[in-house]
Order: C-alpha cells, then structure tokens, then sequence
C-alpha cells in the first residue's frame, strides 16, 4: 500500500498542472546511438512548486556525469550490497542536468546516454529511481517526485531492434498494484489527460509503417514523432506498446 500512496501523491502533487514527458531515440546504422529522457514540469512551478526538495528558494543549475559520481565514491560504493552496486554501476554511461529557477519558474531535467545496442536500452523512469538512491547530493534527492511517477513498479519496458523491426514493449509484471494505481488516480483523471508523454525516434533507414496512429513522419521519413497521454502510460502502460517496420 505505501508504493501506491507514494505514486498517487506525487502524480497529484505534480500534475496540478500540465507537465511534458519527451522520450527520444536515435539509431545509427550500426544500431548504436543515443537515448535522452525529459521532462519539462516549469508549469507546476508557475503553480507554486519552487519549494520543492532541500533547495527551496535557490537556484539549481546541475549536470551530474554519472561515470565521474561512481569513481569520486567508489570507496563508499564499494561497502554497499552488492545488487546496490551493481544498479548504480548501470548509471555509469548516464549524464543527467537539472534545472529548477524559481526565479524564472523553470523546472527541466534532461537524462542521457549513449548506447551501442538496442538492447542495452532501459526504462528511464528506472534509471532515475536508480540516481534517487544517490543520497549524498542534493541533485540526486530532487529527482524523488519524479522517480516515482512512472509505472515502474507494475510494469517493464524493454528496446529491440531485429531485422527491420524495432519495438519498445512493455509488459505489466504486477497486475494488482497497476489496478490500484488506476482507483487512486480515477478522481484526477482530466488533469493527468492535459500531461503528454512524447516520443521522437530516429532511424537509419526510411520508415514503412508505425503502429502508434498518430505517428508524424519526418520528410525523409526517417523520423516519427507521437504524442501520448501521461495517464494513458499510469493507467495502461501497455498503450505505450510500438512497432516500427523499415524499408529494406
């Protein structure tokens, strides 16, 4: 009960107000390439949200390179469980910038990383959970309300690409939690509906078809971009299913 009382709060808390989620992809031809994650909340602290975290009234303007973190506190690290160590190891290839102004009403944190497969591609809503357990800074402790805001712990997201076909499926691993996710935000329904959750995916090669029927081409069509609802990926993350065939 309290995962689901800690995700209904912070939906409620942030969603006061519309907030954009923007995931991008883009392939190289070897199928390498880079994946960035973001979020954009600056309309929650137009909504009074500045006071959010240990930083309440100041400016916070950080990149945090994961791989520099890891080394800097490796003697710390080292001392921790070995499954803690290993999550935070998975961080290494991770850059992450955070912006809060409440000056300027601004709220971004942008979350990036290259990868040299597909398959190597993870749920960045894990990731951030992942750099939430990085305690000793600031900048990882105010990443708490947005760590736990996707579905992360009813579902799994996993990237392939085989052949032609590309495909981010996520499958809901705790039916349970993910129904009761579903009856504690029922009452903030049309607000989560005015949040979005985009994807931008690029592609090595001209694009056949999509599955989202929203998909917008690029003019090369190499490129889609879709436009989501955030309360379609809390209450129905499976939604957020996608195919792409491309052109021999």
């Amino acid at each position: 009960m309290k995962k689901i009382y800690v995700l209904s709060a912070c939906v409620m808390l942030l969603l006061l107000s519309s907030c954009k989620f923007t995931e991008t992809i883009d392939i190289k031809d070897d199928r390498s390439g880079s994946m960035s994650f973001s979020f954009d909340g600056s309309q929650f602290m137009q909504m009074g949200g500045d006071s959010v975290g240990e930083t309440e009234g100041k400016v916070l303007d950080s990149t945090i390179v994961f791989k520099d973190f890891l080394e800097a506190k490796k003697d710390s690290i080292s001392k921790l469980p070995k499954e803690e160590q290993e999550q935070l190891k998975s961080l290494e290839n991770f850059k992450m910038h955070m912006l809060m102004d409440p000056n300027t009403k601004k709220m971004v944190i942008d979350v990036n990383t290259d990868f040299k497969d597909v398959n190597e591609l993870e749920d960045m809503f894990k990731v951030l959970n992942k750099a939430n357990k990085l305690k000793e800074t600031p900048e990882a402790q105010q990443t708490s309300p947005l760590a736990q805001m996707g579905p992360t712990e009813s579902s799994e997201v996993h990237y392939t690409y085989k052949g032609n076909v590309f495909k981010r499926i996520v499958k809901v691993t705790d039916p349970e939690l993910l129904e009761a996710t579903k009856d504690s935000l029922a009452d903030a329904e049309m607000i989560l509906a005015a949040s979005t959750y985009t994807l931008n995916y690029h592609f090595p090669k001209k694009i056949k078809s999509v599955s989202l029927e929203n998909a917008m081409f690029s003019d090369d069509r190499k490129s889609f971009s879709a436009e989501l609802s955030f309360k379609d990926y809390l209450t129905d993350p499976e939604s957020l299913n996608v195919e792409v065939i491309l052109e021999d």
